[in-house]
């Protein structure tokens, strides 16, 4: 397992579980933004985290929430798994913004903000992958 959009060097899902629980460093924060072409706020917002402390974790060289770590796994997940079924990160980007029928109107990003509804975009690019009509 190797984790790049997150820039963790992972040799396993337990290598992942366990830093996930840790929590992971900021750094990972910054790495995603930048993967996914987002604000900070927006990045933000989407974790469940304010820029405020976010700052602070930075500036103390302090980890983030094992929450906070978990939804950024899981937006970097299904960054990669699009970027696989779309045929290339820009297309990736661009489908996980974009509001979608099949997502009640809403954007990929924002109907993953709970591990359901993420499970949810990932069904629903499979269902691309496999050219079932959504």
């Amino acid at each position: 397992m190797n984790t790049l959009a997150i820039g963790l060097d992972l040799h396993s899902t337990d290598d992942l579980i366990e830093q996930v629980k840790r929590g992971l460093p900021p750094s990972v924060f910054d790495q995603l933004r930048v993967e996914l072409g987002l604000a900070a706020e927006t990045l933000a917002d989407l974790a469940g985290v304010s820029t405020r402390t976010l700052a602070r974790r930075k500036k103390k060289a302090q980890r983030l929430a094992p929450d906070t770590s978990e939804r950024l796994v899981r937006f970097a997940r299904l960054y990669e798994i699009a970027t696989d079924t779309l045929g290339g990160e820009e297309e990736a980007r661009h489908w996980l913004k974009t509001p979608k029928t099949a997502l009640g109107g809403h954007t990929p990003l924002d109907y993953a903000d709970t591990e359901l509804g993420a499970r949810e975009v990932e069904n629903l690019l499979g269902r691309l992958a496999y050219g079932v009509f959504v």
